[in-house]
């Protein structure tokens, strides 16, 4: 199934002072299993663009359509129930006062038909158990712990197990990995990474580190002032240097400067 994006637009404030074109009609046609990272300056509209597909607001105009459903018109919790996210702020996407197992447990049971919120079973805590020792950091001997209490690279850890535990159609990863300290952001990359694969999710991932940009996924695709100006293919992405990247990020941010 295919996810095709048409001239998405949106402007905040139109007709005064502030206003600002924050999506200029945006088109992308993102295939199964496609791990697309995207780039670009702040204010390019890399946030806006994920917010728009998540349904946070209404757009101007455009069309979203997953195969042959479009989704423009649904709420965001309706939304929920096919694509997942997580957020640049640990602090986002789990539940603080609910333990570890207890948030792994909400995620595991998500589109179920339940009363009350029962507690995990014998099995269920092996499940989880199983599924975080991996990771590296602990966790495992911490699932009766409140969320809250957990370090952001722990959190943030949780969410992508969460966002992912039952294979959403589309996964949006905006900026997951910037609040971590660096060797908490590979672990992280490595598993989001490994997830993906495993699972065969089609993902977007924002990012400001280019080493990633360029490493992780099959796509590259740049933004710069709410436009899609490049989309480099996987041929074109394993031939790409930091160096050429930074040059192209950097030769927009100087057409402006000169245009002004």
């Amino acid at each position: 199934m295919s996810i095709v994006i048409q001239n998405l637009s949106k402007t905040f404030f139109p007709g005064t002072s502030r206003e600002h074109k924050a999506l200029k009609s945006v088109n992308l046609t993102i295939q199964e299993g496609d791990f697309i990272t995207i780039v670009g300056g702040n204010g390019a509209g890399k946030s806006t663009f994920l917010n728009a597909i998540a349904g946070n607001f209404a757009l101007d105009e455009g069309t979203i359509s997953f195969g042959d459903k479009q989704i423009e018109q649904t709420a965001d919790y309706e939304r929920a129930a096919y694509i997942s996210r997580v957020f640049q702020d640990p602090m986002q996407g789990t539940a603080p006062r609910m333990t570890v197992a207890e948030n792994l447990a909400l995620a595991n049971r998500r589109g179920q038909k339940r009363s009350l919120f029962k507690t995990s079973s014998k099995e269920e805590l092996e499940q989880f158990e199983a599924l975080v020792a991996p990771l590296g950091l602990g966790l495992e001997d911490r699932l009766h712990t409140e969320i809250g209490l957990l370090s952001g690279g722990q959190r943030q850890a949780i969410s992508l197990l969460m966002a992912t535990m039952n294979a959403p159609q589309l996964l949006l990863l905006d900026e997951h990995t910037a609040a971590l300290d660096p060797k908490t952001q590979r672990k992280i990359m490595q598993k989001t990474q490994e997830t993906i694969e495993e699972k065969n999710l089609t993902a977007l991932m924002i990012t400001h580190n280019l080493s990633d940009a360029i490493h992780f996924g099959n796509r590259l695709i740049v933004m710069h002032r709410g436009e899609i100006v490049r989309d480099f293919a996987k041929e074109e992405k394993a031939a790409l240097t930091e160096e050429e990247l930074f040059r192209l990020m950097n030769a927009l941010d100087e057409a402006d400067l000169q245009g002004e």
